[in-house]
């Protein structure tokens, strides 16, 4: 089972209804117990850093997500929720993250060009830097969908893919049982649920 993490942020629902066109028994859920007895784990996430971290915290299920992973559970972090998995983030002063993965999140003004709209939003190009267990049923150049101003820099040993808007972007990230996505699965058609269907096999 899936257990998908609901602290009060994120799509939650559309990303439940792509898992079970794929087959996958899937909970949407804040039960502590429920995700400790979960097989896999999905941190979703949209909106400011700073306050999903809050609400992850003041729920406890900050404590529930890390312990899980520490003991080797999958999990996957989707667009904000794989911010989430970094050490911090500077989006409006600087928010404590999980830490469960080396990097930190970062504006993307500046750093790509000032004609490029910020934020970026819309279908990508996924440069696949090395094979994991998301990536095993779609290819190299696969279009992906995109929202987000920030993004994740630093993070070298984790980086599994980048994806070019003016400037080489993370797009995903996994070290071991975690990983993530900059991106929306659930909203990247058949490439999505196939990159979904990766996480099964994890």
């Amino acid at each position: 089972m899936i257990a998908i993490v609901d602290y009060g942020v994120g799509n939650l629902f559309s990303l439940a209804a792509s898992f079970r066109k794929i087959g996958a028994e899937t909970v949407v859920t804040s039960d502590v117990d429920v995700i400790a007895s979960a097989d896999r784990l999905v941190l979703p996430g949209v909106g400011a850093f700073g306050d999903a971290a809050r609400k992850l915290r003041e729920s406890g299920l900050d404590r529930v997500v890390t312990c899980e992973a520490s003991k080797g559970k999958p999990l996957m972090g989707i667009c904000l929720g794989m911010q989430l998995l970094f050490s911090y983030s500077e989006e409006f002063g600087r928010h404590e993250g999980l830490g469960l993965l080396p990097g930190r999140v970062v504006p993307m003004k500046g750093v790509i060009p000032a004609d490029y709209k910020i934020p970026h939003i819309g279908w990508n190009r996924l440069n696949i830097k090395r094979e994991i267990p998301l990536f095993r049923y779609i290819k190299n150049g696969n279009h992906v969908y995109f929202v987000h101003s920030f993004y994740a820099e630093g993070c070298d040993h984790a980086l599994a893919a980048t994806t070019e808007y003016g400037a080489e972007l993370t797009a995903a990230v996994a070290m071991n049982n975690v990983m993530g996505c900059q991106f929306h699965p659930e909203k990247s058609g058949e490439v999505g649920l196939n990159i979904l269907r990766g996480f099964l096999n994890v």
